[in-house]
C-alpha cells in the first residue's frame, strides 16, 4: 500500500481523532489540524504526539483554523515544506448547533455555514494548487446522513450547511477529475456516544424566541433516547475513521465516490443508491462520463 501524507481537519476529538489514528496505524503520515495548538489545545496536541510515539505512528499536530484563509495557507505550506508533497485532505472540521431554526439570527446561521461549509473552501484553496501541480491526490469529505436521510427537527442550520458542503463536493469532483484528483464522500449516520458532537453543540442566542417553542420541550431528549435504543453495540464512531482509512488505502481511481456508515439506517443508504445511479446516468447523457473518475496519471500530466 502506498504511504501517503494526509491532512485531517478538526482532528482534536471525535471522528477526526479516530480518523487520524486509523490512518496513522495504516502507515500514513498524518497531520492532525487543530486551533491554538500552543494554547488551549496544547494538551490535545501533546497527547496525540505521545500516542503516535507509543504506537510507532507518524502523527503531527498542525495549527489550522478553518475560519482563516491565512491559517489554512500556512498549514499547507508547512506540510509541503516538511514533506515535499501532500497527497490527501480529509474535510472533517465542523460544529453542530441545535435549536428552533427561527431563533437563530442570520448572523448566527452565517457562522454555522462559515465553519461547516466555507471552511472547506478555505482549506481547498490552500490544498488544491498543490494537488493540481502533482496531477494526483484525494479530497475526502465527511458529510452527514442529514443530507439525504431522515433527521429530527431543530437541526436546521447545521443540516443546511452540511447539504451545501455535500453539494460543493459533488460539483468539485467533476472540476478536479481531469487533474487526476479523486473525490470520496464518507457519510456518517447519527452516533449517540463516542463524540463531543452533541455535548458541545451550540444554540441560538435569542432565548426568548426559543422559549416560544416550549411545546417541543423534551423532544430532542426523546429522539436521543430512541436513537440510543436503535443503535447496536458496535455503533462506534471509530467505524467512520476505519472506513476512511480503508478508502484511502485503495488504489487511486478505484475509491468509492460515496460511502455511508450508518448503524441506525435512517434511509440515507437507500437514497444514495438511487441518487448515485441517476448522477452517473446523467453524466453519460450529457457527455461528461470521463469526469466520474480521476484521469489516469499520464492523461492528467498533459
Amino acid at each position: 500500500m502506498e504511504q501517503l501524507t494526509i491532512l485531517v481537519t478538526g482532528a482534536g476529538t471525535g471522528i477526526g481523532l479516530h480518523t487520524v489514528r486509523a490512518l496513522a496505524l495504516a502507515g500514513h503520515t498524518v497531520y492532525a489540524s487543530m486551533r491554538d495548538i500552543d494554547g488551549r489545545n496544547a494538551a490535545k496536541a501533546r497527547e496525540l504526539r505521545d500516542w503516535g510515539f507509543a504506537h510507532g505512528a507518524d502523527v503531527r499536530a498542525v495549527e489550522l483554523d478553518v475560519l482563516s484563509q491565512a491559517s489554512a495557507d500556512a498549514a499547507v505550506q508547512a506540510i509541503v515544506a516538511a514533506r515535499g508533497r501532500l497527497d490527501a485532505v480529509v474535510h472533517n472540521a465542523g460544529h453542530l448547533v441545535i435549536g428552533p431554526t427561527e431563533a437563530f439570527t442570520p448572523e448566527e446561521i452565517t457562522q454555522v455555514f462559515d465553519t461547516n461549509f466555507l471552511g472547506t473552501q478555505r482549506v481547498n484553496r490552500a490544498v488544491l494548487p498543490v494537488l493540481r501541480r502533482q496531477r494526483k491526490g484525494l479530497v475526502l469529505w465527511v458529510s452527514s446522513t442529514t443530507v439525504r436521510g431522515g433527521f429530527p427537527p431543530f437541526l436546521g442550520p447545521y443540516a443546511a450547511a452540511k447539504a451545501a458542503m455535500d453539494s460543493l463536493a459533488v460539483s468539485l469532483s467533476y472540476e478536479l477529475a481531469r487533474f487526476g484528483i479523486e473525490t470520496s464522500i464518507v457519510v456518517p449516520g447519527a452516533f449517540t456516544a463516542g463524540t463531543d458532537h452533541f455535548p458541545k453543540a451550540g444554540g441560538p442566542a435569542d432565548t426568548e424566541t426559543a422559549a416560544a417553542y416550549a411545546r417541543y420541550d423534551g423532544l430532542m431528549d426523546q429522539v436521543g433516547a430512541r436513537l440510543a435504543e436503535l443503535s447496536p453495540p458496535e455503533a462506534d464512531p471509530a467505524a467512520v475513521g476505519a472506513e476512511i482509512a480503508r478508502i484511502v488505502g485503495l488504489p487511486h481511481g478505484t475509491r468509492p465516490f460515496r460511502s455511508v456508515v450508518d448503524f441506525i439506517d435512517d434511509g440515507a443508504a437507500a437514497v444514495t443508491e438511487v441518487a448515485e445511479r441517476v448522477r452517473e446516468e446523467f453524466a453519460h447523457r450529457i457527455g461528461i462520463a470521463d469526469l466520474l473518475r480521476p484521469a489516469p496519471a499520464a492523461t492528467a500530466a498533459n
